[in-house]
């Protein structure tokens, strides 16, 4: 498949104008992969982590003699079942093509505009990302996912603009996902402070959804970025919104959940952002309103944080403070692990686990927390102190 690719003097053409980073072959793969998968296909990102995307295809849609028997082999003998109808290298090609019609980048893992962030979903990231937009500002520090409910109150579409245009004033991005109601507010707040924004979308980058909002994702692409896993052309599905809202919660440093009702689609987003180990936080609302009732719920059954100012969010990522001496003594486990991080060498997470006696999950959220708040940095290797922190006694 790769071979008939890398001959046809059109999908070269189309590959230099998505302008990829890396291997071509590599590239067509990795883009291969997005007409063959589903988002968040947890075969197909082993296979890729194992084999690498070019060898991994080559099995994909080779003879099923190949695979070896057992479960493993069953479960990928599913996955090429999955596979092989879409296999077909004109489909390859007509992405990259519509893509480069709407002037799309194509973000591949190892990138420099690559958001490692989306590293931790494992063998559900992304195999790659199309962009609209300016890519850098998906790496640009610190960024809040704000979400909510698409049938939203006044009350909540209120405090989701307040939230995000101070935050987007104060240098976050705000990230969320391009729907009526919250999230349209708080892409509209960002970029009425002339702030940064990006909306991840279900479908194409190419496809304008919902309808209602061409015009605000036009302005995003503008000043901000448009993003999806899905090449263009790619309808949003139901099965691709809850996809999505993977790739909201990984990208972020926090996210917050500012309406919602008991079964809403925020509520997966927010279960993403817990199980990754990120920050979240969610508005409370009137007990009576069927709105807030999801946020609620957070509150009660995923140990999120109740927030009701920009300032409060900011503290879920670590966000300075006037005081950022006493913030760090009043929170014995980060004084522990700053203790158990020198200036003088690397030491992974799970040195720094054993040095300080803090568990694995929660030393990899204080890491970033530190991070942003110019404390530790992430060298080749693993974590040393920022210069000019020393430590703490």
């Amino acid at each position: 498949m790769i071979e008939s690719l890398v001959e046809d003097p059109e999908v070269r053409i189309a590959l230099e104008r998505l302008r990829a980073h890396g291997d071509p072959e590599e590239a067509l793969a990795r883009v291969a992969w997005s007409v063959l998968a589903e988002p968040g296909d947890g075969v197909a990102g082993a296979l890729i982590a194992e084999m690498g995307a070019r060898d991994a295809l080559d099995l994909a849609v080779g003879a099923g003699s190949r695979v070896r028997p057992g479960t493993r082999g069953r479960t990928l003998l599913e996955g090429q079942a999955r596979w092989k109808p879409r296999a077909d290298p004109r489909a390859v090609a007509d992405a990259m093509s519509g893509a480069g019609d709407v002037d799309a980048r194509l973000i591949l893992p190892g990138d420099p505009m690559w958001p490692v962030t989306l590293d931790d979903l494992g063998v559900h990231a992304p195999t790659v990302l199309w962009v609209r937009g300016d890519p850098e500002i998906l790496c640009a520090e610190p960024r809040v996912a704000i979400v909510g409910a698409r049938a939203a109150s006044a009350y909540g579409e209120m405090l989701a603009g307040d939230f995000a245009g101070e935050l987007a004033a104060g240098g976050a991005v705000v990230v969320s996902g391009g729907a009526y109601g919250i999230d349209g507010a708080a892409h509209r707040a960002a970029l009425g402070v002339e702030g940064r924004t990006v909306a991840f979308l279900a479908g194409g980058v190419d496809r304008a959804y919902p309808q209602g909002h061409q015009q605000l994702l036009r302005r995003i692409v503008e000043t901000g970025a448009v993003v999806s896993e899905v090449p263009c052309g790619t309808a949003p599905t139901k099965w691709r919104f809850l996809s999505r809202n993977r790739l909201i919660a990984a990208v972020s440093h926090a996210t917050v959940v500012v309406e919602a009702g008991w079964r809403s689609g925020s509520l997966n987003t927010a279960g993403h952002a817990a199980a990754l180990g990120r920050p979240l936080g969610a508005v409370p609302g009137p007990v009576t309103s069927a709105a807030s009732a999801g946020c609620h719920r957070l509150l009660r059954e995923y140990d999120a944080r109740c927030v009701t100012t920009p300032a409060e969010i900011r503290e879920l990522w670590g966000g300075r403070t006037d005081a950022p001496e006493v913030a760090m003594r009043s929170d014995p486990d980060q004084v522990r692990l700053l203790d158990a991080i020198t200036g003088r060498s690397a030491l992974t997470v799970r040195e720094i686990c054993r040095r300080s006696g803090v568990a694995p999950e929660k030393v990899s959220a204080m890491l970033g927390v530190l991070e942003l708040d110019g404390m530790v940095k992430r060298v080749e290797g693993g974590w040393q102190r920022a210069g000019g922190v020393g430590r703490r006694g």
